[in-house]
């Protein structure tokens, strides 16, 4: 089992570091990352108003991500509200 989870684990905490990289600083302490499956990376957001910034810069951290993380095939980013 632990030869299953830890490719996944690693490639999670690629993105999860990238992200953090690439978030401008007043959304990193009003957005996370829930869920990465299907290509899709599902991040959640605190308030309507950092939910609709994540949006708006939500494709070129997609790009950038898809540059950085390639090995996860990332399609999509899908924000949600807490």
């Amino acid at each position: 089992m632990d030869d299953r989870i830890s490719p996944r684990q690693a490639q999670f905490s690629k993105i999860t570091e990238a992200w953090n990289r690439l978030l401008p600083a007043e959304l990193c302490g009003h957005c996370e990352i829930v869920d990465i499956s299907g290509g899709r990376l599902k991040v959640q957001a605190d308030s309507p108003s950092y939910m609709y910034e994540l949006q708006i810069c939500s494709s070129e951290l997609l790009k950038e991500l898809q540059r950085q993380c390639p090995r996860v095939r990332l399609a999509k980013i899908k924000v949600v509200a807490v």
